[in-house]
């Protein structure tokens, strides 16, 4: 009772039909085809710069290897209770 059945479908279909006409029908679904077209296509440039983004930072890393060595010399400072600095 509460959901459309196939003929409610075929109805509202056919009542469109006459009320567009077959000619607009037909140029609202390749203007629909031709957006949803440039719609992927879009998405899909948006996605190549991010890639080739990705791989250059990727290639700039490797170029220039970072400066790994640790600095073992380094001095610990404590306090004493009476606020003064000893070095250890």
């Amino acid at each position: 009772m509460g959901g459309i059945s196939l003929w409610q479908i075929a109805i509202v279909i056919i009542i469109i039909a006459i009320l567009f006409g077959g000619k607009r029908l037909r140029n609202l679904g390749g203007d629909l085809g031709t957006s949803l077209k440039g719609f992927k296509k879009a998405i899909k440039d948006d996605d190549e710069p991010k890639k080739t983004d990705h791989l250059t930072n990727q290639s700039s890393t490797e170029s220039s290897p970072t400066d790994t060595t640790s600095t073992d010399n380094q001095s610990t400072e404590t306090i004493d209770s009476h606020g003064s600095n000893k070095d250890s």
